[in-house]
């Protein structure tokens, strides 16, 4: 008989490093919430530190997997979701929150995140059909989601010497009726990357 939470109880012990690796983006997300509400930079900084922690739980889950040999395709799809969230929603988020906040900001932050969301699931699909024939993925097409890390730590050393909303690096310029920050282009050029067919990144 199905009872209360047996999908829950249905889950391996990677699964909940990478639930763990979603609870530190949400909370980055909420840190950046928080941030724009009070406009006490720790609270930024705590969101950008949880990041880094997401990270490394999304390293983790895989190596437990491997370890206890208990990779499955709904750890797989778990562990895109969760990537999603922390390395393509919270950075933006956090970008935003920083003081990327023009109109072509926020296409390009939206951007970004759509480069991340189609950088996962065409490595879903990829990973299906080399799993189809017993091969292994020996590379990744494009620029892994979690290589976000390196813009979030950008975004941490502004916040740190006080390099936000109108003081932020690189400063700001008007393109017809929308604001962009130079800054912002950084996620423009990381989005690019993962969605390149040309860049091969050797999988360890």
């Amino acid at each position: 008989m199905k009872r209360h939470f047996s999908m829950l109880r249905d889950f391996h012990l990677a699964d909940w490093f990478t639930l763990g690796n979603a609870f530190c983006g949400t909370g980055a997300i909420f840190a950046a919430m928080r941030f724009l509400q009070e406009g006490v930079v720790r609270d930024l900084l705590v969101g950008m530190a949880l990041i880094p922690l997401a990270f490394v739980l999304d390293a983790l889950d895989g190596r437990v997997a491997r370890w206890r040999q208990s990779a499955s395709t709904l750890g797989r799809e778990l562990d895109s979701l969760a990537d999603v969230i922390s390395f393509g929603v919270a950075p933006a988020a956090l970008a935003y929150a920083c003081g990327l906040q023009g109109g072509w900001d926020w296409i390009v932050l939206s951007y970004f995140v759509g480069c991340g969301v189609s950088r996962l699931a065409r490595y879903n699909v990829t990973a299906e059909q080399l799993s189809g024939g017993g091969d292994k993925v020996k590379y990744f097409e494009g620029t892994p989601i979690p290589t976000s890390l390196l813009l979030v730590v950008v975004l941490a050393m502004a916040a740190v010497q006080g390099a936000l909303g109108p003081d932020v690096w690189l400063g700001v310029v008007q393109l017809g009726p929308w604001q962009l920050h130079p800054l912002v282009l950084m996620f423009a050029l990381s989005g690019s990357l993962m969605i390149s067919k040309t860049l091969h990144i050797p999988k360890p």
